[in-house]
């Protein structure tokens, strides 16, 4: 007898008598077809296929989850730790990559506070450079254009005119109709990006502008030096022809002086740039233009009658008109209507206003620095004696008072009372007047 708490499978139909025998594959296959007993403590219990199939199913995926159970309960701690550990190393992977882009941000941050830094610097000096360029341009326009229009008129043959103050040059420091921008207008805001090269491109670009304003500037004052500087040379030309020495004749002390003031002596700055060396430069050339013009204008340069009035007399030796011998003729006989105005040949002052002998009616001017002028056989004198006369100042009107066989101009020229060629005076007015 088997033990009372064994369980026995048993094949049911064998037990059931008179059961034929059968094959051993048939008979497992009607065995299985036919259920299952379970036999325990005396009892059975039979199950049909399907029911026997889900007992053991079940037993055995209790017995998987029990095994499972009792691993997991076994190495929990291995395992936990295992991923506390990855889930760590995935957290401090996440932390140095975030530090590493703190720092990436922080660099960044930098640089940009740096590139600001040097954009703002660099954008101060352009605009102290440009205010540098303005001031430039105001001192460059203070200048007047001796080659537009010249420091002194040009010497017209009729001696119309006095030389004229020229207007300050109009002029824009960058030579052209482009207006100068001043420096206010040139300040951007540094986030205010050109979309077409940024910040850098923008001072890039300012800076390639003020260079070129800063060269057309430097030519312009190289210009205005050398036209200066040849007009004052074709000056002491004209004086030397006529044998005076430039350094030695002051200005005249007539109507257009009235000069002064305290000898300061004009020197450079040490520690100026070679912009203002050179500016002072032509400053003194101008300076030199403006003594000569005044020395000029006390020189009697021009012609006493206007248009294109014909000598009819020279200077030198001639034949006398009345007594038919030969005589020193004093001066120059100038074709001219009864009536038509006399002009000063230069400024000066009235020493002589009426008659005198055979020059008969005659105004002699005294321009200084040994120079005198007569104009005889006038019909009207328009003058007074110590009147101060300017360059092409009207006189009186032609006559044909005293000595005289028709109406005419008697011109004469003197140097410390001895008469000279007057058209020596003339031909050097005409010189300078084409040169000018």
């Amino acid at each position: 007898m088997p033990h009372r708490s064994a369980y026995y499978l048993r094949d049911y139909p064998s037990y059931l008598p008179n059961t034929r025998p059968r094959r051993p594959i048939a008979a497992a296959a009607g065995r299985l077809a036919d259920g299952y007993t379970i036999a325990h403590a005396g009892r059975q219990i039979r199950l049909g296929p399907i029911a026997f199939w889900i007992v053991v199913g079940t037993l055995v995926i209790m017995a998987i989850w029990t095994i499972t159970t009792a691993t997991y309960f076994a190495f929990r701690e291995d395992v936990l730790t295992q991923l506390v550990g990855r889930e760590a190393d995935m957290q401090f992977s996440y932390e140095d990559r975030i530090a590493e882009l703190r720092a990436q941000i922080d660099r960044l941050s930098s640089r940009q506070l740096l590139d600001q830094d040097q954009y703002e610097q660099r954008l101060q000096q352009l605009q102290r450079r440009q205010a540098t360029l303005e001031s430039r341009a105001a001192a460059l326009g203070g200048l007047p254009d001796p080659i537009a229009t010249g420091s002194i008129k040009a010497l017209p043959r009729s001696g119309s005119g006095t030389p004229q103050r020229v207007a300050p040059a109009k002029s824009s420091p960058t030579g052209d109709a482009t207006p100068f921008i001043p420096a206010s207008s040139t300040g951007f805001k540094l986030a205010s990006v050109a979309s077409d090269g940024g910040v850098e491109g923008t001072l890039n670009r300012v800076q390639m502008s003020l260079d070129r304003i800063d060269a057309r500037q430097r030519a312009q004052l190289n210009q205005i030096e050398e036209a200066y500087r040849s007009r004052a040379q074709r000056m002491r030309g004209v004086l030397g022809d006529l044998g005076f020495s430039a350094g030695r004749i002051p200005a005249t002390k007539g109507a257009e002086s009235g000069l002064g003031g305290p000898f300061v002596a004009a020197l450079p700055l040490a520690d100026t740039g070679s912009f203002d060396r050179q500016f002072h430069n032509v400053s003194i050339a101008r300076a030199q233009v403006e003594q000569l013009t005044r020395t000029l204008v006390s020189i009697p340069l021009r012609k006493p009658v206007a248009g294109d009035t014909e000598i009819v007399s020279g200077f030198g030796v001639r034949i006398d008109p009345f007594l038919g011998r030969p005589a020193m003729h004093t001066g120059l006989d100038f074709r001219a209507e009864n009536g038509d105005p006399i002009q000063a040949t230069a400024g000066g002052t009235v020493t002589i206003a009426g008659w005198s002998g055979g020059y008969g009616k005659m105004v002699e001017i005294d321009h200084g620095n040994g120079l005198a002028t007569r104009y005889g056989h006038m019909s009207e004198i328009d003058v007074k004696v110590g009147q101060q006369i300017r360059t092409g100042q009207i006189l009186g009107k032609v006559g044909t008072s005293g000595r005289s066989t028709g109406p005419h101009l008697h011109y004469e020229t003197r140097i410390n009372g001895e008469a000279v060629d007057p058209l020596r005076f003339l031909n050097a007015g005409t010189k300078l007047a084409e040169a000018l």
